[in-house]
């Protein structure tokens, strides 16, 4: 009798095991963050297991210039992960309509976000929503306290004021006045054009314009950020024109130039490169009192596979990234990439607090060719970097520049035809 019931006592232990192990669901999560590798096996995913068991995550990161094919090739092998990080716009969008992310527009969390923090992962009308907005990133300048001090300068908010803190700092010759190189275009582009250039075109009202029609790549607000940039060749130090993207984060690192046109991304890496201390200042105004914009713009969101076999726990899962309580973590443990979602979150890094506060005292907007501009050929946004290369360099006028991408969009783009 007694070995029976252990018999039986141990049959049901493995029959309990056997069903718990049976619910246990792991979710393999796709990125092109291959950087936030630790940050998620040693905070992100050791929370959400936490408090969901029987839920198991898995990060898998690509390279982020890997990630696009490879995350085609395996969507579609059929295996893909069942999340998925997405691009904002158009490259998510295309997955969207080709069927491999789920429509999220019932998901009750998502009345956590703004419809501007939604619409980088919308459809054009807005009917559906395929990613949960996790984080933006804002641009601006940062720059070498030990500098400025130095120098006597203090932060900028004018242009006339930028301007003069630049022949200062290169009339002093111990430091570049500013750290951007023309190689890779792109710099020029993202922390030339679009950063400047909301002040100009007035952020989402040019922006929806340009979009619309109403307004034209040859129209001044377009034309005078070209100008602007174009004047900031005298201060970019010999061989910029050949300089790379790691070379301007090198020279800024190691003291050697004073101011580094930026993205907030870079508040990482500098944090543990530079030995000093780094101060942010928002694009200055062209005259004191004018309203401000920056470029706070909608970098990383994360979808559903929509053939995921594990929709349940996957819902559970994007949930739960659109709480403020994965706002912190991700906030703190990443400072530079800033939370979308609706409730105040309370960063601890000193400059990526610079650069949030920002958006109490300006208006914000994004990066004015990544919606719906730059799907047809030429491709706008690749054109942009170019053209603000270009500029900086000498090698086409502000004009030109602006007439030329106004007849690249015209040739394919319906509204300005």
């Amino acid at each position: 009798m007694t070995r029976k019931v252990l018999s039986l006592a141990l049959l049901s232990t493995a029959l309990v095991a056997s069903t718990a192990a049976a619910e246990d669901v792991t979710l393999t999560i796709e990125s092109w963050r291959n950087d936030d590798l630790t940050l998620w096996q040693d905070k992100i995913i050791p929370a959400f297991e936490a408090e969901h068991p029987g839920i198991k995550l898995v990060f898998s990161p690509f390279a982020p210039t890997e990630y696009d094919a490879a995350l085609n090739a395996k969507l579609e092998a059929g295996s893909a992960g069942d999340i998925i990080t997405c691009r904002p716009f158009d490259r998510s969008l295309g997955l969207y309509e080709g069927g491999h992310l789920t429509d999220l527009s019932g998901l009750s969390a998502m009345s956590n976000f703004s419809d501007v923090a939604k619409a980088a992962w919308q459809t054009d009308d807005g009917s559906a929503t395929f990613c949960v907005p996790m984080a933006s990133v804002i641009h601006g300048f940062i720059y070498n306290k030990d500098a400025f001090s130095e120098l006597g300068i203090e932060v900028p908010t004018t242009e006339a004021e930028f301007f003069a803190a630049l022949d200062k700092i290169k009339e002093d010759g111990t430091y570049i006045p500013m750290a951007m190189g023309t190689n890779d275009q792109w710099e020029a582009a993202t922390m030339g054009y679009n950063n400047i250039g909301p002040n100009y075109w007035k952020g989402e009202e040019g922006r929806l314009a340009l979009i619309d029609g109403t307004q034209k790549l040859t129209d001044a607000q377009w034309v005078e950020p070209y100008e602007t940039l174009a004047k900031w060749k005298d201060y970019l130090g010999d061989g910029y024109e050949a300089q790379t993207y790691p070379d301007s984060q090198n020279l800024f690192t190691l003291g050697r130039a004073a101011i580094y046109p930026a993205g907030s991304w870079e508040i990482s890496g500098f944090n543990t490169q530079a030995d000093f201390e780094m101060g942010a200042f928002k694009p200055p105004v062209r005259n004191a009192g004018d309203t401000c914009y920056i470029s706070d713009h909608t970098d990383i969101g994360i979808g559903m596979n929509a053939a995921t076999e594990n929709r349940e726990a996957a819902e559970t899962f994007l949930a739960w990234v659109a709480s403020p309580e994965f706002a912190e973590i991700f906030g703190n443990a990443l400072p530079g990439f800033f939370p979308l979602s609706n409730e105040p979150v309370e960063l601890q890094d000193p400059l990526a607090k610079e650069f949030v506060s920002w958006r109490g005292d300006c208006e914000t907007t994004i990066r004015s060719t990544y919606q719906i501009l730059s799907r047809g050929e030429p491709n706008l946004e690749l054109e942009t970097w170019n053209a603000s290369a270009n500029v900086v360099r000498g090698a086409e006028t502000p004009a030109d520049a602006g007439q030329r991408l106004q007849d690249g969009l015209s040739g394919w783009y319906a509204p300005h035809q």
